[in-house]
């Protein structure tokens, strides 16, 4: 089942991580301006902001720097009618190190605020944490086209044919129905529907918007609850992530999530992704208000 009505979700994410130079040789910072990816929705989506200020950031370090942790916080809820303006200020080159801080605004006020840290790859130590065994091939778990497509909700199509990223669960998706196990864990394959460029930036880029996707959700799965919960107030409070190794945001790459703690109305989620032959590529965390009517 396909919606050819709906843009290509792909196209929409190239063109959303194509931010405006402005310049800022009059000001303190670099000016990128960038657009939202669907102006359908009232509220911009956290992980678009992350990619579009990871970008910001990237067009003012040398390519031969690698970001490898960006760190910020959700100051306020960006709005998918406006452009978003993107400051990014050089704090600092080092001989290995660079460090960029982005401000994202709109009408003149932060809506996210990070650090972004890049250095020249180097040899040095190396481990991992193993990746998950004996877990289902991605080709063999139903698509969100397959799971909702049929639905007849606008959140339902929005999932099923907008988002840019293919999003298999190995765990059983909690659209509508809890996970009755109560474990703090979620895994799934992702991949964007189409190929992209071979530009590695756009590759990081696209990784930091996927990130955000499911990363709250072992704390929904650990308390039995699902993505439509009545009453449900759900925002994301900060975001972490740390490259470790390339990878193609175009192939396919197992995402496992847990959560640590949930208390005073907030939850901790923490992802890794990791390729098919088991190579540790990203490491994210996440702390997100999580508010239920039962505790008004």
């Amino acid at each position: 089942m396909t919606n050819s009505s709906a843009p290509d979700p792909t196209q929409a994410l190239l063109e959303m991580l194509d931010l405006a130079d402005v310049g800022g040789a009059r000001t303190l910072e670099d000016i990128f301006v960038g657009r939202s990816l669907s102006p359908a929705r009232n509220r911009v989506y956290g992980g678009q902001v992350l990619a579009q200020s990871a970008t910001a950031a990237m067009r003012t370090v040398d390519p031969e720097r690698i970001i490898h942790s960006l760190h910020g916080y959700f100051l306020r809820p960006g709005d998918v009618s406006e452009p978003i303006t993107f400051g990014v200020e050089r704090v600092r080159d080092g001989r290995s190190f660079s460090a960029r801080r982005v401000h994202a605004y709109q009408g003149g006020k932060a809506i996210l605020s990070c650090i972004a840290s890049f250095q020249i790859p180097a040899q040095g130590l190396e481990h991992q944490d193993e990746a998950p065994r004996g877990l289902p091939e991605p080709e063999s778990l139903p698509s969100a086209v397959e799971l909702l497509g049929h639905v007849d909700l606008p959140e339902a199509q929005a999932v099923a044919f907008e988002r840019p990223f293919d999003i298999r669960y190995v765990t059983e998706p909690i659209y509508f129905r809890p996970d009755t196990r109560g474990e703090p864990y979620n895994a799934v394959w992702i991949k964007t529907l189409k190929p992209l460029p071979d530009d590695p930036a756009i590759h990081r880029a696209a990784l930091a918007y996927a990130s955000d996707y499911t990363l709250l959700e072992p704390i929904l799965r650990m308390h039995g609850k699902t993505w439509m919960e009545p009453g449900m107030n759900l925002a994301s409070l900060d975001h972490a992530m740390w490259w470790h190794r390339e990878a193609r945001a175009d192939e396919w790459l197992l995402y496992v999530q847990s959560s640590p703690n949930a208390s005073s109305a907030r939850g901790l989620g923490v992802g890794r992704m990791f390729t098919r032959d088991g190579r540790l590529v990203a490491t994210t965390a996440q702390e997100g208000m999580m508010r239920f009517p039962e505790f008004a």
